[in-house]
């Protein structure tokens, strides 16, 4: 993604604000002109979408997914305990993800 966004923090940054991301209504609002009606589909929609995928298609561990999605992740004892992060198997996840969205977008 480098290469379409330079060394900016988001992929998709902030019409007025690079250093913030796209707000929701930007998304809803890109959504709206493709013609996607809001009883059919929300941008908070490719979250579940991609929660769903991952888990039921592509066999993810739900707390890597949860992790990324950043929800909040309880272990045995409750979220003061559970600091990992997982960082190295989230980015296999999405390395995963995006294979997916790749052999998905070329059917």
């Amino acid at each position: 993604m480098r290469a379409l966004t330079g060394d900016d923090v988001y992929v998709f940054p902030g019409a007025r604000d690079r250093n913030r991301p796209m707000s929701e209504n930007a998304i809803l609002t890109a959504m709206r002109r493709m013609g996607i009606p809001k009883d059919q589909m929300c941008g908070h929609g490719f979250r579940a979408t991609a929660r769903t995928i991952l888990r039921q298609e592509l066999k993810i561990r739900e707390d890597l997914i949860e992790h990324e999605l950043g929800h909040q992740v309880l272990d045995p004892n409750g979220r003061a305990y559970n600091r990992a992060t997982f960082l190295a198997e989230r980015r296999l996840m999405m390395q995963v993800w995006a294979d997916y969205l790749g052999r998905v977008n070329t059917i």
